[in-house]
């Protein structure tokens, strides 16, 4: 298979997990500060990017985290550095689900992982996936807590909402097409800072 029909696909299956939405320049110049370009990446990595394309298809590595609108296929820039860690991609899966206690949760988890649209992190591993959940639930029912509005709950919300936004980038408008509405940074940093400010 060529090169072109590799590429092609993966454009089609990006477009299946995230839909058919337009890449602003804004969206682009967001995605160039902070993914690269697969095939810079595979060049820096001494990979050859129809393999890792082919991986990618297979669901051995994750999709692509964006598609600018020049058609570069964006990707972390730590995108094999949990292949790496694991001791190779056949190793990849058993190694990622081994990271749960609850089997169900690792494989829906490894599933969210390969889509690619795991975009909400700096860096995406088990562990900082695991404390973004951690830190969204917590921040989401920190209003019904017993002591809410005291000063010691308003000092722990904060820390929560602190430690959210050093793991999670600014997002584009973009991302806000293709997950159907806000994201977790509108609705668990900048809205609960908002409806909860610092003393």
């Amino acid at each position: 298979m060529s090169e072109t029909d590799l590429k092609q696909q993966l454009v089609e299956r990006f477009r299946e997990v995230n839909g058919d939405h337009p890449m602003t320049d804004a969206d682009d110049a967001y995605v160039s500060a902070q993914f690269i370009d697969l095939e810079n990446l595979c060049a820096v990595h001494g990979s050859d990017s129809d393999v890792v394309r082919r991986l990618m298809l297979g669901q051995r590595l994750p999709l692509p985290a964006y598609l600018r609108s020049d058609g570069a296929e964006m990707v972390p820039v730590d995108l094999f550095a949990l292949a790496d860690e694991a001791g190779g991609v056949d190793q990849l899966e058993a190694w990622f689900n081994a990271r749960w206690t609850d089997p169900v949760s690792g494989k829906a988890e490894w599933n969210a992982y390969l889509s690619g649209r795991y975009v909400c992190l700096h860096s995406v591993t088990p562990a900082s996936m695991q404390r973004k959940d951690y830190l969204t639930t917590a921040i989401s029912a920190a209003a019904n807590e017993p002591d809410a509005g005291s000063a010691q709950w308003a000092e722990r919300l904060h820390a929560l909402i602190d430690e959210l936004d050093s793991l999670e980038p600014a997002f584009s408008a973009y991302d806000r097409l293709r997950f159907g509405g806000p994201t977790s940074r509108d609705t668990c940093i900048d809205a609960m800072r908002a409806r909860f400010p610092r003393a």
